[in-house]
């Protein structure tokens, strides 16, 4: 199968390649599924980091077309070179690839601008917006951010989405909030929650929702560029 435009994008702009095989296969509820998988030397060759994220080449099941999907790991083993990866089913061609995965599977993948880090100095406190699809991501950043206070937001689409797994601490709010016209509940808390100065927000929303409470951050609350972590993770 080809990779097409994307491959050639990705492979001049230094993308690395690896095969990964599936290890495991396990319904965390009936709307997301988590898949292990064995690194084929990626996690030697690339440092875990929070929200660390990978490009996947799914193959389609009608056709020799392999779509292009980015990832984050979770619970990697760098001795073993294993990690996991969780898919909130939406019935996308990535969605239904990790359905039908069983161990054994081979499954190629690219590394290409993964480089988040914390904060160099510790800030009062963390504001996230995410939902189902950065929650991965969401739970890395809780782990890593340790005793510092938190304050998430996470948008939910199904009445088994709000049963998922939060990484959080006692000191860590997390409030979900239903997905309604496109986002608004999200929006809204964006610009209406207080917000102290030394804050560091973290934002990966579909990118009309993420744009919305960028927006609000810089200029509702002031947060300068640099206090402001943001990646549309679907459209």
């Amino acid at each position: 199968m080809g990779k097409g435009f994307n491959g050639v994008m990705v492979k001049a702009g230094g993308g690395r390649d690896y095969h990964l095989t599936v290890t495991s296969s396990e319904y965390v509820t009936d709307k997301y599924i988590r898949l292990g998988f064995a690194g084929g030397g990626l996690l030697a060759d690339h440092p875990v980091h929070p929200t660390q994220w990978i490009r996947l080449w799914i193959p389609d099941e009608h056709s020799d077309k392999l779509h292009h999907r980015g990832y984050t790991l979770i619970d990697q083993d760098p001795a073993g070179d294993r990690f996991s990866i969780e898919f909130a089913l939406h019935g996308g061609p990535a969605c239904r690839w990790a359905e039908r995965a069983a161990v054994g599977d081979p499954l190629d993948a690219t590394v290409l601008g993964s480089n988040f880090a914390l904060p160099e100095t510790t800030p009062a406190e963390y504001v996230v917006f995410g939902d189902t699809a950065s929650l991965p991501a969401i739970n890395t950043l809780l782990d890593a951010i340790g005793d510092t206070p938190a304050r998430v937001w996470l948008e939910w689409q199904y009445e088994s989405d709000r049963q998922l797994p939060v990484r959080n601490k006692p000191h860590h709010q997390v409030t979900w909030l239903q997905r309604v016209n496109d986002g608004r509940l999200l929006c809204e808390t964006a610009q209406e929650m207080t917000c102290p100065d030394d804050t560091f927000a973290w934002v990966a929303c579909d990118s009309h929702t993420t744009r919305s409470i960028v927006k609000s951050l810089r200029n509702t609350h002031g947060l300068p560029k640099a206090a402001v972590k943001y990646q549309a993770y679907w459209k």
